[in-house]
């Protein structure tokens, strides 16, 4: 196997990882029914917030539009402690704006991650190389050195959440937006610490699933080429 095309395939098993990644976040924050509303329960959400649970869900429907792109605003009307009110304040809406550009910058990257693969399969063709023998082996070698490296990182975050929290906010925010006070922000009340902690869990779940499904159909591939 020619060195530039064990590269082009580990780079392609890289840009692939990056694109399950954020479409299993993707998957969990909006393609989990009853997710939000389960969250809510545990946690006792309604209690801290004063709202029933229908008007949260729709405040939190319209959130998530909003993340992905698909609402101009955060100027959401609902019922608080039986009071009509908007549910953001100007603070609260300042930073979701910069929540809203990370979750289109991770949308971005991923086309550009499709792209990446696409043209990879494509040089790897014009170079005469055999896929079936090469692409299936140096994804695997990608998607295991990808591994390691994700599951280190998450082995270190686990061992204080809170404070590798805060370094991501301090890396990807330019300002203290995100440092809410439950006294007068309610977004904070609605996605406590743990709230935090039980998605990122079932993202890595959700990713670790479709990683293995991958890995598993390139080994199969390997096994069906040595046949051959």
């Amino acid at each position: 196997m020619k060195f530039s095309h064990l590269l082009s395939g580990v780079f392609c098993s890289f840009a692939l990882m990056i694109t399950l990644l954020i479409t299993s976040v993707e998957a969990v924050t909006y393609w989990t029914p009853g997710y939000y509303e389960k969250e809510y329960s545990k946690y006792h959400v309604l209690e801290s917030v004063s709202m029933e649970m229908d008007d949260l869900l729709d405040v939190t429907r319209e959130m998530m539009a909003y993340l992905r792109g698909n609402r101009e605003d955060l100027h959401v009307p609902t019922i608080v402690n039986g009071q009509p009110r908007e549910f953001f304040n100007e603070r609260e809406i300042a930073h979701m704006e910069d929540v809203r550009g990370l979750f289109l910058a991770a949308i971005a990257i991923r086309r550009c991650c499709l792209a990446v693969i696409a043209g990879t399969v494509i040089f790897l063709v014009a170079a005469k190389a055999d896929l079936k023998r090469v692409l299936p082996r140096t994804v695997c070698a990608g998607t295991i050195l990808f591994f390691v490296i994700l599951t280190a990182l998450a082995a270190l975050i686990s061992t204080d959440f809170t404070k590798y929290f805060v370094i991501f906010h301090q890396i990807f925010f330019d300002n203290d937006l995100w440092l809410l006070d439950p006294r007068t922000d309610l977004l904070i009340n609605i996605v406590p610490e743990p709230f935090f902690m039980d998605t990122a869990a079932r993202i890595a779940v959700t990713f670790g699933v479709s990683v293995l499904a991958v890995f598993a159909a390139c080994v199969a591939g390997m096994l069906l080429t040595e046949k051959k």
